[in-house]
């Protein structure tokens, strides 16, 4: 076979294993009623130019069970991971004291629970949305060989090993934002 009819479908399958682990980061950094470092993992703040995480900013610490604080390296950055943590949805509401930024991990409600569920349900649909598009460049691949003379036969496997690889990681999201679900729901 020539390289014009060659589909590389482990590289499709490790962009779509990239997604997944997108979505096991951003999940991650949903919290559950315990303070964790990964919770600001999201967080971006546009500090020298570029959007920048808050880790790279300062150093998270988790002194106790419900805080989380950030000892910011640059006092002028101080304001800005404030603000960036503050819009970042997560709903905390940041506390400063010089260049340490305190994060009260508050207890959560039903209400936050539910909020938290549906960002989980956002970020599992962005993974769905990641893989569907390496699907579809597959199948672009696949149409091209069509155009350079790969066989019918071929054709055919290669597009259904591409739908049964689609079908595998959706099917982990789905069950990936269940049990996140579940754990945020739990008391």
């Amino acid at each position: 076979m020539s390289d014009d009819l060659d589909i590389d479908l482990d590289d499709l399958e490790r962009r779509m294993e990239g997604a997944m682990a997108a979505l096991r980061t951003e999940f991650g950094s949903l919290r559950t009623g315990r303070a964790s470092a990964n919770i600001l993992e999201p967080v971006q703040v546009d500090a020298y130019g570029q959007m920048t995480p808050v880790n790279q900013l300062g150093t998270v610490n988790v002194p106790e069970p419900r805080m989380v604080t950030i000892n910011i390296w640059d006092k002028a950055m101080v304001g800005k991971v404030e603000k960036a943590i503050r819009e970042s949805g997560l709903g905390i509401n940041p506390q400063t004291n010089g260049t340490i930024i305190m994060l009260p991990i508050p207890e959560l409600n039903e209400q936050r629970r539910k909020e938290l569920t549906k960002v989980a349900a956002q970020y599992a649909e962005g993974a769905r949305v990641s893989i569907r598009n390496v699907r579809r460049d597959g199948m672009d691949q696949v149409k091209k060989a069509k155009a350079a003379g790969m066989p019918e036969d071929d054709q055919k496997m290669y597009s259904d090993e591409i739908q049964a690889l689609t079908d595998r990681m959706i099917s982990a999201v789905d069950k990936a934002l269940e049990a996140k679900q579940q754990e945020i729901m739990q008391i």
